[in-house]
């Protein structure tokens, strides 16, 4: 049976797993395109509104729509929709995504630049996200109106933001400077917690567990997708590794691991266990014996060695019979054969 077979429905982070910067991952389009379960493409990246990112997606040769996309920025917009009366002013901190998915919510937008002395206590909420202009001046009125008794809440806390010409600042560090100035903390409702996963649940009408999260990061979409009892699949196309992996809380694992998102059209093969301390994935087998690796059958696939040897080094490290170092270390000398 293929992964696909198994849910109602996909929900698909973008950044390392459909694109990096402009350009598509290598076999996600061709794997998305041939995909017969609804997708939605859930980002954390609150700057750009669902119809940017679509045409995005559009123009690598998906067929996306808005209502494909759901962002962080919706998700504090719906989380805010449901605690504040309609029409309640909002500030909006971050890029234009920010602003429309609260107006989409029917509350006041308010951006800093139109604020002035005195309207800091006017405000019911503030939503703060990403956005490639936020200012000081946007920072101290937020800081200004969360003294103020503002409820604040943050699309997501992400530290830095991969770019096309390195790492930038992300929206944790701008949420972080708030923090400090106010000595209070946001709800957050971007991954790794539950809201944003939930929303998606909500727009096709499932519970999560007939959804498959897909991701390439364990800290925000596989820990979100155990976070919200969501099934997760890791792609090594984007910022974790199996070393990464190999030393991975259970609170960041994911259900499945795969090569790419060619992995969600082939019948997937789980690492089991076996009597003797073996696991076993496909014709191959292998088990840790003081620190080293034993291996039986045949070699098997890239990723059938890689799975069983993930499993090995989690049920060790669990028992804590295993250290990160050696557990990084055992599992390198999978990827590389051995």
């Amino acid at each position: 049976m293929t992964l696909l077979e198994k849910y109602l429905a996909l929900v698909c982070d973008l950044d390392g797993v459909v694109y990096r910067g402009p350009s598509a991952v290598p076999h996600a389009v061709e794997a998305l395109q041939e995909c017969p379960l609804q997708v939605l493409y859930a980002t954390n990246n609150a700057s750009r509104p669902p119809e940017a990112v679509a045409a995005h997606l559009r123009d690598l040769g998906l067929k996306a729509v808005a209502d494909d996309v759901v962002t962080s920025s919706q998700a504090g917009a719906h989380y805010l929709a449901e605690r504040l009366p309609a029409g309640s002013p909002v500030l909006a901190v971050g890029g234009e995504g920010v602003g429309q998915a609260l107006s989409e919510r029917g509350l006041a937008v308010t951006r800093a630049a139109e604020a002035g002395p005195g309207s800091e206590g006017g405000y019911a909420a503030v939503l703060q996200g990403y956005g490639a202009k936020v200012t000081a001046a946007d920072l101290a009125e937020a800081a200004y109106a969360v003294q103020h008794g503002a409820l604040w809440v943050a699309t997501n806390t992400d530290p830095t933001l991969p770019t096309d010409r390195g790492t930038a600042p992300g929206n944790g560090s701008l949420v972080a400077a708030v923090a400090q100035a106010t000595g209070q903390e946001p709800t957050v409702v971007g991954k790794p917690h539950a809201p944003l996963y939930l929303l998606c649940a909500e727009r096709v009408h499932h519970e999560p567990r007939e959804l498959l999260a897909v991701g390439d990061r364990l800290d925000t979409d596989i820990a979100g997708a155990v976070e919200t009892g969501m099934d997760s699949a890791l792609v090594l196309t984007g910022v974790d590794t199996p070393a990464s992996l190999a030393t991975a809380p259970a609170s960041m694992r994911p259900t499945y691991l795969l090569e790419d998102l060619r992995g969600l059209h082939t019948a997937y093969l789980p690492a089991t266990s076996e009597a003797d301390g073996w696991w076993a994935c496909g014709p191959h087998r292998r088990r840790i014996v003081e620190g080293h690796w034993e291996s039986g059958g045949a070699p098997g696939a890239p990723v059938e060695r890689l799975r069983a040897a993930i499993a090995a080094v989690h049920a060790a490290v669990d028992d804590a019979d295993l250290d990160s170092d050696d557990a990084r270390r055992l599992v390198l000398e999978a990827v590389t054969g051995q």
